[in-house]
């Protein structure tokens, strides 16, 4: 069994053994991680074992439920801490990310950074040609298009409109430049079910 071979092993030793083999799946937690703090639970839980063998020997002020006592203490001690170091000998792997997933993340990452440089410094994106798809630009900006400039047929591929309402907006910024995003909406007659969608592409760089 997997859950076996990935230290549940060090459990069942626990169990079984009442506490007394605790040492040995320390020492092993001890010689994978490479720790020296490690290295000081095995001998730790060594020198508890053998205090638990002296208390043990017959003794006329030590009573059978005190002896019973100590070994459930040690068992449970020690099974708890083999918990912990079970998961830093064999930590859990994540699941693998999908692809598709990890490349859309990457580009809107992308995108928030091209809009801080569009924000604060439009001559550098200009010169980086961001929202700019059509001019074979130097830098990826994640997929971005500039409703300041771009042609209506990039308009309409890269927010993935209708081209006659990319038309239209190109139509608008010739009668009236665009300063903001927001300027588009405002004066480009926009439906509003269309705004989350061109947002989420579009940039107006000054």
């Amino acid at each position: 069994m997997r859950w076996l071979r990935e230290g549940g092993w060090y459990l069942v030793l626990d169990v079984v053994t009442l506490g007394i083999g605790s040492p040995i799946p320390f020492a092993h937690a001890a010689v994978r991680l490479k720790r020296p703090l490690a290295f000081v639970w095995p001998v730790l839980y060594a020198a508890a074992v053998v205090a638990l063998l002296v208390a043990v020997e017959p003794s006329e002020t030590r009573t059978d439920n005190t002896v019973g006592g100590l070994i459930i203490g040690l068992m449970v001690v020690a099974f708890c801490h083999l918990l912990w170091v079970r998961r830093q000998v064999w930590p859990a792997t994540r699941a693998p990310v999908d692809p598709a997933m990890a490349e859309a993340l990457a580009a809107r990452e992308k995108r928030a950074q091209a809009r801080r440089i569009v924000a604060e410094d439009p001559a550098l994106a200009r010169e980086l040609k961001i929202g700019r798809p059509d001019l074979d630009p130097p830098f990826d900006d994640g997929g971005l298009v500039d409703l300041g400039g771009a042609p209506a047929g990039t308009i309409a591929q890269v927010c993935a409109i209708d081209p006659d309402l990319a038309d239209q907006i190109v139509r608008t910024r010739e009668a009236r430049p665009f300063d903001t995003l927001e300027d588009v909406f405002t004066w480009a007659d926009i439906p509003y079910a269309q705004w989350e969608r061109i947002r989420d592409r579009a940039v107006v760089v000054r």
